[in-house]
């Protein structure tokens, strides 16, 4: 029996004409009680419109979503409406019905659906099933690195790795366009544009081609050349700017008016943190609703730190896991560290970082909009910052890779580098069991030679092969 014919016997979740309900807050004080209409007429799958890829990846239920709200006021924001920033101009999250969603997606009720992020759907916030934009989002393993940690004097299963380069497009930016692009799609947005220091661009290509919509990318020049040629064989108008991720940054913003185009810049629109929070839901699932004693995650935009820390607040009150949190640690390059900085001394908002330039290109980002959320998450889980140098992440990456055969990207890399620098000065001990984040396979980035010569026609000395 194929998994669609099993989730038509679960019937859809009928609430009343209103809820009401305390708004589920996050970082921020909780608003006051409001009420919502639901109208569940227009966010019932609609039959005629279904895909077979629609059958096979969604569950036969809905969106508990009830409204948007700015992540620094708490003002509340209409859901159904195309969105960027707040109206004082910050990052916008999107809250929803938790009492419905507890009723509708029970832990029995996830054993039957298929292992997707899709499976989440009463808390991902697209309405209609035929707007789904769907690559085959797969639940990425843990791996955990048994030889590693016996060379560190570390318990077997206490260092685990959420390998998210098995992904479509090879990196956890599939997470988050998926919830982009399939949020315009439904609002009715033709054309998007977004910069990007790779792998977002290479996400929003094959997901905006997916969706049928015009793509625009801007990226810097010295971008990685196989990040650059996949944007553009999967649909996207690659443009090359001499410049950092911010300057591409600034020109998707200043030519929304004149282009036409919606800006999908990281925080600057309410889904991405969305799609990425399944990161905490998926993992959270994968530990038995449990989560780790630590998450190290390499930080540029920090909207999966923000996104999964979302989620363990929104599991918590659906009654999936308990009070517990991982200590958050914020991971960077040396060369170009404004969220460590900020750390460090006490304050809520990063500095730009002058002149950003690092090995682990996913992570150069020289400001981040969503910084306060960043830096409320790290200390509210009573977490930490730590900045890496190049040369170590290059080593950390070539270590794993000999040692437990895992090909990680730089950016990957980057967060064992900061465990081990966490556990040799104690603020992480052997006996915590912690995930790194690896957000791309290693095989997008260039490696060094291997190999040596060896001539056939000569003889050959197998004693010293």
């Amino acid at each position: 029996m194929v998994w669609y014919k099993r989730v038509q016997a679960i019937s859809y979740l009928r609430p009343s004409q209103w809820e009401t309900h305390p708004t589920n807050a996050i970082n921020c004080k909780p608003s006051s009680t409001i009420k919502f209409s639901i109208d569940c007429h227009s966010i019932n799958r609609d039959q005629s419109k279904m895909t077979p890829q629609h059958h096979d990846i969604v569950p036969d239920t809905k969106s508990c979503v009830t409204h948007l709200e700015c992540s620094m006021t708490n003002e509340i924001i209409p859901a159904d409406e195309l969105h960027n920033l707040s109206p004082h101009g910050y990052p916008i999250l999107v809250r929803y019905d938790l009492d419905a969603v507890r009723s509708s997606m029970t832990k029995e009720v996830l054993t039957s659906r298929a292992h997707n992020l899709w499976r989440y759907r009463e808390l991902l916030p697209v309405r209609r099933v035929e707007n789904v934009v769907s690559l085959g989002e797969v639940m990425t393993p843990l791996i955990t690195l048994s030889r590693i940690a016996a060379k560190y004097g570390v318990d077997a299963q206490n260092i685990i790795v959420k390998d998210e380069g098995r992904l479509p497009t090879g990196s956890f930016k599939a997470r988050g366009l998926a919830l982009a692009v399939s949020m315009a799609k439904e609002l009715g947005v033709t054309k998007i544009a977004m910069p990007t220091n790779g792998n977002a661009g290479s996400a929003l290509a094959a997901y905006g081609s997916r969706a049928g919509m015009e793509t625009i990318v801007f990226c810097p020049d010295d971008t990685p050349k196989c990040n650059m040629d996949e944007i553009a064989l999967q649909g996207a108008r690659l443009y090359k700017v001499n410049g950092l991720i911010n300057d591409c940054g600034k020109i998707v913003q200043d030519g929304k008016q004149a282009a036409g185009w919606f800006d999908c810049s990281t925080l600057k629109e309410p889904y991405r943190i969305e799609g990425k929070k399944t990161l905490g839901i998926e993992l959270a699932e994968q530990l038995g609703w449990n989560v780790p004693d630590a998450i190290f995650y390499p930080t540029g935009g920090g909207t999966g730190l923000i996104g999964m820390w979302k989620a363990f607040d929104e599991l918590e009150k659906i009654g999936f896991i308990s009070a517990k949190r991982p200590k958050m640690v914020v991971v960077q390059s040396s060369t170009c560290q404004p969220i460590v900085n900020a750390f460090d001394a006490g304050e809520r908002h990063a500095k730009p970082w002058p002149n950003a330039a690092t090995y682990a290109a996913g992570i150069r980002v020289p400001a981040a909009i969503g910084d306060f959320l960043i830096l409320d998450a790290v200390r509210e889980s009573k977490g930490f910052a730590v900045a890496v140098d190049d040369d170590q992440i290059r080593a950390a990456l070539d270590e794993i890779a000999k040692v437990e055969g895992l090909l990680m990207c730089p950016e990957g890399a980057a967060t064992f580098a900061a465990y081990k620098r966490a556990l040799s000065d104690g603020r992480v001990g052997t006996d915590e069991k912690v995930v790194l984040f690896n957000c791309a396979t290693g095989l997008k980035y260039p490696m060094p030679d291997g190999g040596q010569p060896l001539n056939r026609h000569e003889k050959i000395d197998y004693q010293t092969l």
